[in-house]
């Protein structure tokens, strides 16, 4: 997830950073720095092992999702001593290693025997090279995640349910393999009454201040086969991003938001569609990886009610790309700590251990393994996932690019203005704009 605030473009100007960040740290202790959610708290029980082995004392700094990205970024640009270790996203990847804020890992890999030919290519690519695809490592990837799909599936199995949709369309109900199915099954279960109460067909992203409705859109439109430049590296937009495909993409997501979402979801992320499949009110629920170990353990939802599948295809399968790589930061105290910490966590039997424990392992020990699949509900779709995942720019000038895209597409898919051709027609005009200031144009 890369949740970015309004105030994330202003970072540059330096904010202040926190008055704790600056305090000196005791030798032989680490902060690491992280968003404030389930695998975090998988992450520290990993981390006791660490301490054990080194006599390390670790601590966590880990910040609400709304607030990680301009909080880590004015620590960042204000040269604050906070974190020691940083879990950020792959957007900040180009700026951080432009500003010097992470520390260029190759020379440490090659000393310690680290190779990133051990961790599955997408990761790799994503979460850790800058430029990208180039042989230049700035983090170790951490946290695997993709955008994928829960349902109901004890509603899809109930008798009555499943006759009336194949009276309905003529098929059987199963979970959705491409977005027109999404749709024609979230508009069967639109104002629908299960167990004596009135449900909804389909909680997606909408949310505008930050990054939801950009990374819920993109899952459709990645499927449709939008496409951020014609040519990789050369921005050129024009055809690629407002082609026939992205443009139905992007009416499809809209279709389903206007008929099947439920009342009011007019600025929706993470934590209101979480929200909103918890309490009973969905039948499908559109949301990252990282949630469905708590998701499968809840008591209400989850066990034999609850099934998973990946983002839906249509001309191609592909999924929007979460998930981070874990960085050492430039301004540590504890340098040598830090890199024993990143050497220790590249491990294969610690990644078996992440895993084990709610963390999305990146390692080829892990995802090949061929006990794998079936080691949790999700683990097959998670592999499927991750072989056709998707990003946005990793730009330097990333959170303006990502606003702008938050604009046009809220504006256009929530605000009901103008047609998808209009709205990406104006986004490649932003973005040109970003691009030209950036003198890539």
């Amino acid at each position: 997830m890369r949740t970015l605030g309004v105030a994330a473009v202003a970072v540059l100007a330096g904010l202040a950073t926190f008055a704790h960040s600056s305090e000196a740290k005791a030798a032989g202790e680490l902060t690491l720095c992280w968003a404030a959610w389930d695998p975090a708290n998988a992450l520290v029980e990993l981390s006791k092992d660490f301490e054990k082995q080194t006599g390390t004392t670790m601590k966590f700094e880990f910040t609400p999702w709304p607030n990680f990205t301009d909080r880590i970024l004015n620590e960042l640009n204000s040269g604050g001593k906070l974190c020691d270790l940083l879990i950020g996203d792959s957007q900040w990847l180009g700026g951080s290693a432009e500003n010097g804020y992470y520390v260029k890992l190759n020379d440490f890999f090659a000393k310690e025997g680290i190779s990133m030919d051990d961790f599955a290519p997408a990761t790799v690519y994503a979460y850790s090279t800058w430029p990208k695809g180039t042989p230049n490592y700035w983090a170790l990837p951490a946290m695997g995640d993709a955008n994928a799909w829960v349902y109901r599936k004890d509603w899809f199995a109930k008798p009555e349910i499943q006759a009336a949709f194949k009276e309905k369309t003529g098929r059987d109900l199963a979970p959705p393999k491409t977005w027109d199915e999404l749709k024609e099954v979230a508009e069967f279960f639109q104002g629908r009454e299960i167990d004596g109460n009135t449900v909804y067909g389909a909680a997606i992203f909408t949310e505008r201040a930050s990054e939801g409705i950009t990374m819920g859109a993109t899952s459709a439109l990645y499927s449709y086969g939008f496409k951020y430049e014609n040519t990789p590296g050369k921005y050129d937009m024009e055809g690629a991003v407002n082609s026939p495909d992205a443009i139905a993409g992007l009416e499809k997501y809209k279709e389903i938001y206007k008929c099947c979402t439920p009342p009011g979801y007019t600025d929706s992320y993470m934590g209101e569609g979480l929200d909103a499949f918890k309490s009973g009110q969905v039948a499908m629920m559109m949301n990252w990886f990282a949630f469905w170990p708590g998701l499968y353990k809840d008591e209400n939802v989850g066990g034999d009610k609850i099934g998973f599948f990946v983002n839906p295809g249509q001309k191609v399968n592909a999924s929007t790309l979460g998930g981070q790589g874990i960085s050492v930061v430039a301004n540590t105290d504890n340098m040598e700590g830090a890199l024993a910490y990143i050497k220790w966590f590249a491990q294969a039997d610690v990644q078996k251990k992440w895993w084990s424990l709610g963390g999305y392992a990146c390692h080829n020990a892990v995802l090949n393994d061929p006990a794998f699949k079936d080691s949790q509900p999700f683990a097959a779709d998670f592999l499927t996932a991750m072989g056709g995942v998707q990003d946005f720019w990793q730009e330097p000038a990333y959170a303006s690019l990502l606003q702008a895209m938050q604009k046009r597409l809220h504006d256009y898919v929530v605000a009901d203005q103008g047609t998808a051709k209009e709205a990406l027609d104006k986004l490649i005009e932003d973005w040109t704009e970003v691009f030209e200031d950036e003198g890539k144009l």
